[in-house]
């Protein structure tokens, strides 16, 4: 059998793509999840919801890139990279995530 080489640059990808779903999930943006589950944008509830997916996505792919010994931190603030190493998706985390209130510095 083949062994699969797959390039960092591959694992990059993903994280950039992980970080861009997270903060569109912050924002209430439309994201793959919307487009999977297309009533739960009737329930604002849901949007929790749709922050973890986003969030545990994001620490999957962290995960990875740990264990491939690849410096993901590189790809956000000082403080994300807090964030992202406690793990734990709290408010706090979501109220500070951008460290600034202005909102045009979000995904767009």
């Amino acid at each position: 059998m083949d062994k699969l080489e797959i390039s960092p640059e591959f694992f990059y990808t993903k994280l950039s793509d992980a970080k861009i779903h997270f903060e569109r999930a912050l924002d209430c943006k439309h994201t793959e999840f919307d487009t999977l589950y297309p009533y739960m944008i009737e329930h604002p509830q849901f949007f929790w919801y749709k922050r973890y997916v986003a969030w545990s996505e994001l620490l999957t792919v962290v995960k990875l890139c740990e264990e491939l010994q690849l410096n993901w931190r590189d790809q956000f603030t000082e403080r994300q990279s807090e964030y992202i190493a406690n793990r734990v998706m709290s408010s706090r985390v979501l109220d500070e995530w951008y460290e600034t209130n202005d909102s045009k510095e979000h995904v767009g």
